[in-house]
């Protein structure tokens, strides 16, 4: 929920991460994914914000794995549990976020290691028929968020000035 704020504080105040990649009316903000040994899972992170008409994720793929699945993490009397889903509504003009402890991306039965640095293209499939393409970039945790521009300050009236 935080990154999904984080994101759309973003675009309101027309900052824009440089790890987006968009489409018509959808944008991957951030994808970022963790290091990963060979024939292992792996996990794709990101947050996606709908610019158009409500959406669903349905799918992805990545020529780094053998299939890829979406998934929810629950927390529920301090057991943790995850699901897979088929769909990830998205909202008119809302977000999603994909993120540790949460909704992720399972990159499974990986055909190499994934080390920091390393880049996993993939390609995200929506009911609408849309198609996404990102660039999971490879790193210890999630990428810094840019900070907005800020507003001049008046330090004119401040004790000592």
């Amino acid at each position: 929920m935080k990154a999904a704020l984080a994101a759309l504080a973003l675009f309101a105040a027309g900052a824009q991460p440089a790890a987006a990649a968009t489409a018509a009316t959808l944008e991957a903000v951030q994808p970022w994914s963790r290091p990963a040994a060979a024939g292992t899972t792996g996990a794709g992170y990101l947050t996606l914000v709908n610019h158009g008409k409500a959406d669903a994720l349905i799918g992805a793929e990545t020529p780094l794995a053998q299939r890829v699945e979406m998934h929810a993490s629950t927390m529920a009397s301090g057991v943790m549990s995850m699901a897979q889903e088929t769909r990830v509504p998205l909202a008119a003009s809302g977000a999603v976020a994909f993120a540790p402890g949460g909704r992720h991306l399972m990159f499974i039965g990986l055909k190499r290691a994934l080390r920091v640095g390393d880049h996993v293209p993939a390609t995200l499939n929506f009911a609408s028929g849309e198609k996404l393409k990102v660039d999971f970039v490879v790193g210890t945790g999630a990428p810094a968020t840019p900070m907005a521009p800020m507003a001049p300050m008046d330090h004119t009236n401040m004790p000592g000035m």
